[in-house]
């Protein structure tokens, strides 16, 4: 009896509590333990739980049948949960485009989305995104093979407040979807093209200077398009790693003209040639890391012209370079006074007497045999946005 008081009391008591004071408590969980605890007791917890959720994070199963379960429970997740900041749908290719009806009702507070590998959306669900998200800043749609450039057409007139932009693998899009991004979101600052083979880079033009994060790795940009990219004048990363030619020339010396440049990723670009290497190393004061492994073109002027006017490189790579000599080594040597890191393994060309040299006039720089891929900042880094995460 004594119990039964004991719980009749404390059910009055909490029946008290205004939702402001519920949801400043459900605020204080941490674990994801409490949070599903807290909204299991009672449909109003339940509810305050619900407003509390501020992020949503579904991660593949790798499991067609439940992946399947799980996109039918996203739209009414969607609806109960008004104030999302963050949402995360990584893998569900299941996910339909009518998911996003309810976004329409409670899309406004969302501000970063990714639909990583959400193959089945298309423009019509990216519209509805659009129109019900108009305040999104980050947006990932690698792997989203069914956009096209109409979806990236409503994406920019729906979300003008856009700033990262990941459409790595979107093989239906071209520079027309590209140009409507920039004349619609003028804060753009990092874009990921990397895989569009369908870009030439002439939608770049008249690109903000906000722009300063371009991944690019794989494409077929031509020499009238590289100089389109740097139009904007304000990038400071670039990744052209495996850049393809068309043609079959060197058009990368257009790059000479990013003058705010600081990281640039060159490897396997095998049509860089010795003028292009003079040109960007003589028009890019800035340049603190270069990675030029595997670029074969380059010879002797290529590396005396890095010696000669890269005073502020702090890392190069030129791994497997086929024609870095002992004499471009030496060259190298008595140049790039901030030198730190020198990646350099499988240089045919390079003796022990040649290595034993450069370390004997650059004590300090330190030699590394490893071979890296990725330079520069971190792309989870640039995408990501802290807050509360309901995991699923």
């Amino acid at each position: 009896m004594e119990r039964e008081t004991m719980d009749v009391s404390l059910e009055n008591y909490t029946s008290y509590l205004s939702d402001d004071c519920l949801l400043s408590i459900f605020n204080k969980l941490e674990s994801e333990l409490d949070r599903n605890a807290f909204g299991l007791t009672c449909r109003n917890w339940l509810k305050v739980r619900n407003i509390g959720r501020k992020s949503l994070t579904f991660h593949c199963s790798f499991n067609p049948t439940i992946d399947k379960e799980h996109a039918k429970c996203i739209p009414n997740i969607l609806a109960r949960s008004p104030c999302l900041n963050k949402i995360s749908l990584a893998g569900l290719a299941e996910l339909p485009d009518s998911a996003w009806n309810t976004m329409r009702m409670s899309g406004s507070s969302l501000r970063s989305l990714s639909l990583y590998c959400c193959s089945c959306i298309t423009d019509d669900g990216l519209a509805q995104v659009a129109i019900g998200c108009p305040n999104l800043v980050v947006v990932e749609l690698q792997s989203c093979f069914n956009i096209t450039d109409a979806g990236l057409e409503s994406l920019s007139k729906g979300c003008h407040a856009l700033r990262s932009l990941n459409l790595g693998s979107c093989m239906g899009i071209s520079d027309r979807g590209v140009s409507a991004i920039f004349s619609n979101c003028s804060n753009i600052c990092t874009l990921i093209i990397t895989g569009c083979r369908r870009l030439s880079g002439v939608g770049f033009r008249g690109c903000p200077s906000t722009l300063c994060y371009l991944e690019a790795e794989s494409c077929m940009l031509s020499p009238d398009g590289l100089l389109d990219i740097v139009s904007g004048g304000g990038l400071e990363y670039l990744n052209l790693h495996k850049l393809g030619s068309s043609t079959g020339l060197d058009g990368l010396g257009g790059l000479a003209f990013a003058k705010s440049l600081r990281i640039l990723n060159l490897r396997m670009c095998r049509y860089l040639t010795d003028d292009s290497v003079t040109a960007i190393a003589s028009g890019c004061p800035f340049l603190e890391e270069w990675n030029l492994a595997l670029c074969h073109g380059v010879h002797l002027p290529g590396w005396s012209a890095i010696r000669l006017y890269c005073n502020k490189l702090r890392v190069l790579h030129v791994n497997r370079c086929r024609n870095i000599c002992d004499q471009s080594l030496l060259a190298l040597g008595d140049g790039c006074p901030h030198l730190e890191v020198l990646h350099i393994n499988g240089c045919v060309k390079i003796t022990n007497n040649g290595l034993a040299f450069f370390t004997i006039s650059r004590p300090h720089v330190n030699l590394r045999v490893d071979e890296v891929m990725s330079i520069g900042p971190s792309i989870e880094n640039l995408f990501r946005m802290q807050c509360n995460e309901e995991r699923f």
